[in-house]
């Protein structure tokens, strides 16, 4: 069975990787793209130049050696929660001219934004199998690294690991240091209580720590961070269509760009209709007023009238479902009467009341439970 997903070098990327390899200038591996293949899984192509449908170029944040085979080079990049909307089933490798080196497919996975009322933090991962990893440059720029939690955890056990090293070899029997055992454990004792989590969070990478921009629904009227210690630190607003300030709250600033939050007090949420056509013409965070869904009807019946001045002597009416009939007084026939009409002092009044069938109210709605909907600001 022939492989559906796979890596290559692109043509361009082979000249460039054997123009390096003559003249000794290493090839310097900069950026990687992720696409969504124009909407289908693309077939990569060497003689591509560009990915089918780019949705997002950014610098790598690593770029190193497989440990397990050295003819192999892995490439990350890391999209923060903040970008998303679109599906990634292609991706690929620049250098510093911005030439398309290596170009790939994978399994096609939705990234989300936070706008949609979902995120994540995703690990894009491309390995590259080359002759000779020794014309390549492996370095990336630590400003733009965004940390996964598999990194930290290493560097964690690492910097614990270094720290025992340098106390043990440290410590001698005729000048002991009693402090250093302490101090190993001590530093036990932060790993053991979480250390790893807490940089996470400060990451905004935590199990269970709403990240900034997220709305979630709060069973209380009391703020998270009032009720949770390890949330004291953060700051929640209500979506209760107040403004707020980019200054104080920049990263909450960049998924609601409008610097509100839309008053959501009451109301229901709805998925976006994204294209569908059920709920067509809508934009993301926008209000819609409650409506109900047209509905007729009719009803048929007949009355025998009396003499002037007498009544209805026999009424057939036949109402079902949100009709009902009453038989009430009427007012006396009207001066354009002719000699042969029936001066009618009594009528049969239809009505029409949902309530007959159905549980009313002021206004239409499901069945629902009442949350606080709130946002994590900072």
């Amino acid at each position: 069975m022939s492989a559906k997903f796979y890596t290559l070098l692109t043509e361009i990327g082979a000249a460039k990787l054997a123009s390096a390899a003559a003249l000794g200038v290493p090839l310097k591996i900069t950026k990687m793209a992720v696409g969504d293949g124009g909407g289908v899984l693309p077939t990569p192509s060497a003689q591509q130049t560009a990915l089918v449908a780019e949705k997002r170029r950014a610098d790598l944040n690593m770029l190193y050696i497989d440990p397990q085979n050295s003819s192999q080079i892995i490439a990350e990049q890391v999209i923060p929660e903040t970008e998303g909307g679109w599906w990634i089933r292609e991706v690929g490798l620049f250098d510093e001219t911005c030439a398309l080196i290596a170009v790939g497919n994978c399994p096609e996975s939705y990234k989300p934004q936070l706008a949609e009322g979902s995120g994540r933090t995703q690990t894009v991962r491309m390995v590259l199998i080359t002759s000779s990893t020794n014309n390549i440059t492996l370095k990336i720029d630590p400003a733009v690294v965004l940390a996964t939690r598999k990194y930290v955890d290493e560097r964690v056990v690492q910097a614990k690991d270094y720290a025992g090293n340098l106390i043990n070899a440290h410590e001698d029997k005729n000048n002991p240091h009693p402090q250093y055992p302490l101090i190993t454990n001590a530093l036990n004792e932060i790993v053991t209580a979480g250390l790893v989590d807490k940089v996470l969070e400060n990451l905004g990478l935590a199990a269970g720590v709403p990240a900034i921009g997220i709305p979630f629904f709060w069973p209380s009227s009391v703020m998270p961070n009032q009720v949770m210690p390890e949330w004291s630190n953060m700051v929640f607003l209500k979506f209760n269509g107040a403004t707020f300030s980019a200054k104080t709250y920049p990263k909450l600033a960049l998924v609601y760009t409008s610097l509100s939050l839309v008053e959501a007090r009451g109301e229901f949420l709805r998925i976006w209709d994204d294209g569908r056509g059920v709920d067509s013409g809508r934009v993301l965070i926008s209000a819609q007023n409650d409506s109900v869904q047209k509905f007729t009807g009719k009803f048929y019946g007949r009355a025998s009238l009396a003499a002037v001045g007498g009544s209805i002597s026999d009424s057939n009416f036949n109402e079902t479902g949100i009709f009902s009939s009453v038989r009430e007084s009427a007012p006396a026939t009207n001066a354009n009467s002719t000699p042969n009409d029936y001066a009618v002092t009594q009528q049969q009044a239809i009505t029409l009341d949902s309530s007959l069938q159905i549980r009313t109210s002021a206004e239409t709605r499901p069945r629902n439970i009442a949350f606080n909907f709130l946002v994590r600001a900072k």
